[in-house]
């Protein structure tokens, strides 16, 4: 039996497509305390909580992509980074009812300016969360890694003024 349930591992593998390309952004931005927010927004189709992606576009580069996704889908304008911050998979279900796996790679995007109007304006429940907050509501594995070590990475410098600052105060 085992050599026939590798066999037909072995089988799904050759015939498996590699998986299709998204671009997302986590999208965030600093509160006047200093405090680090992440936009989620519901999906269209189930409501689940996720960050904003899309496929590929003709003429723009991945970062670019994730950027026109953000003010489409959640009505931010901002700066994504050129460079990806991750990765994480999941399996999108197309119209006709298949599932295909999907590679997504996020781009961090600094919020700069809220749109009033924006494409999918009412479409959407959006709400500016701590990064935590939003890997507990998102549903993905791995994006939930992505936005805790985003959480992670935001809070060390954070912790690093606060520690210099009680330095600064013992030796003052």
């Amino acid at each position: 039996m085992g050599l026939m349930n590798r066999i037909a591992s072995n089988l799904r593998l050759m015939v498996q497509r590699p998986p299709r390309q998204q671009y997302a952004a986590i999208c965030y931005r600093a509160k006047k305390r200093g405090e680090i927010e992440v936009l989620v927004a519901t999906s269209r189709d189930t409501g689940r909580w996720v960050i904003p992606k899309g496929w590929p576009m003709e003429n723009k580069k991945a970062h670019q992509v994730a950027e026109q996704e953000a003010l489409e889908e959640v009505g931010v304008k901002g700066k994504a980074e050129k460079l990806p911050f991750g990765f994480y998979h999941y399996r999108k279900g197309l119209d006709n009812g298949i599932r295909v796996p999907v590679r997504v790679q996020v781009h961090l995007l600094k919020v700069e300016d809220l749109c009033k109007d924006f494409k999918e304006k009412g479409v959407r429940r959006i709400e500016w969360v701590s990064a935590e907050e939003a890997a507990n509501r998102v549903n993905e594995p791995e994006l939930k890694i992505l936005l805790l070590q985003f959480a992670e990475r935001v809070r060390k410098p954070v912790q690093d003024v606060a520690v210099a600052n009680v330095a600064m105060k013992a030796t003052g």
